[in-house]
């Protein structure tokens, strides 16, 4: 029978409990619905729903059987594909979602960015927002004044604090959710892909405010990014369709997810796609051709163009075959556009110095509109460097094929 959250004792240095917890969805809306009208009958007759804790038709579990502990100073980074469950667990931590089996335990002040803009009344500027969601946490309107220029400030706002949220970028709504969420000396905080938005600098600043806030709090971080796992995490869960995987520490975690992702025949490696029917993408090849750790690395694309035409906005990176970054460029914060000419071309893209270990590197890159949405082309995963001792050899990545 499932079990409302419930606090632990105050002397306890375990903060987070969860103990065998499941959730199931429908896929049907008309089955869900009346699963649901039945269930609310069941529960008001004192009797046990949920079709006596199986599966009932349509049904599947979205998380099932999971447990863990997390104590005050940990931070447990978990870790999917999409669809594994993640964001679920974390809804059913924040009492968001009611979990259908299991026990969840939690003592002190719950802090949660799970979705981007969550909590945040749109109608509402970012300051009536923050004293909405501080009012929520049990803070004071004394304590939330004091802690309002640290918000503000944080969040990089400005003048935008008081316009209403949904005029906000997505960046912008971030930023400012982060800092509420972090700001009120939570005792657990719950983060959902909260630095895959936003640059360099403020997830520097992010790295800074979490490592703050692990002194005195227990932390569960979702992201698809290694790197962030290995920085921040001391210890890592991976889930596989909703069921626990692994659980222990964060090498093992890591390794756990690639190997997972490699064993599935659907995701395959060196993915290349043109959207533009004018372009086409030759090969990729790094220089200088023989690089030691540490050296400047420059990514040269070889290209044909139908017409001249402009590149406004490009991002790319290198990463070693476990996600972790080694290497990354983004030409907004150079102030580059990238003019293609007409025939056949090159152009190149400075990735610094690389620290390199022995190991095969992956090369990303996406090209984008003036808009930022519409991707022009993208090259995923393809294997550029191959590091087998203190000198390596850059490959060239053919893609004469790539449409």
């Amino acid at each position: 029978m499932s079990s409302v959250s419930s606090p632990l004792p105050p002397d306890s240095d375990t903060l987070v409990r969860v103990s065998g917890v499941s959730k199931k969805f429908c896929l049907s809306l008309k089955k869900s619905l009346f699963y649901g009208l039945k269930d609310m009958g069941n529960e008001l007759l004192g009797r046990r729903h949920g079709g006596g804790g199986g599966l009932r038709p349509k049904e599947f579990w979205a998380v099932h059987d999971v447990s863990f502990e997390l104590k005050r100073g940990e931070c447990l980074g978990l870790i999917g594909r999409n669809g594994a469950g993640k964001t679920t667990l974390l809804k059913m931590l924040n009492g968001l979602i009611k979990p259908d089996a299991g026990r969840i335990e939690m003592r002190g002040r719950v802090g949660a960015l799970i979705s981007l803009g969550a909590g945040f009344n749109g109608i509402l500027t970012g300051r009536e927002n923050i004293y909405t969601n501080a009012s929520v946490l049990g803070l004071s309107k004394k304590e939330t004044d004091a802690k309002l220029d640290e918000i503000i400030d944080f969040a990089e706002i400005g003048d935008f604090i008081d316009t209403p949220v949904q005029n906000y970028s997505s960046g912008m709504a971030v930023r400012l959710g982060f800092a509420v969420a972090t700001a009120m000396d939570p005792d657990i905080l719950l983060l959902d892909e909260v630095l895959a938005v936003g640059d360099t600098k403020f997830r520097a600043k992010c790295y800074n405010r979490i490592g703050n806030v692990l002194r005195q709090s227990a932390v569960i971080f979702v992201t698809h990014d290694m790197n962030q796992i290995g920085r921040i995490c001391n210890q890592v869960m991976v889930l596989k369709r909703g069921e626990l995987s692994f659980l222990g520490g964060t090498s093992g975690g890591i390794d756990e997810y690639v190997q997972e992702n490699k064993g599935d025949e659907s995701e395959s490696h060196g993915n290349c796609q043109i959207w533009e029917p004018d372009l086409q993408i030759h090969a990729v090849r790094m220089e200088p051709p023989r690089i030691k750790s540490g050296d400047i690395v420059t990514a040269v694309v070889e290209y044909t163009a139908m017409h001249d035409r402009t590149i406004p906005y490009l991002r790319c990176n290198i990463t070693s075959e476990s996600r972790l970054l080694v290497g990354d460029y983004d030409s907004s914060l150079h102030g580059h556009r990238y003019e293609l000419r007409q025939g056949m071309h090159s152009f190149r893209i400075p990735l610094g110095p690389l620290p390199l270990s022995r190991g095969t590197y992956l090369f990303n890159l996406a090209a984008f509109d003036d808009s930022r949405k519409a991707t022009l082309f993208h090259i995923v995963d393809w294997p550029c460097l191959e590091v087998e001792s203190s000198m390596l050899t850059t490959s060239v990545i053919e893609l004469g094929h790539c449409t």
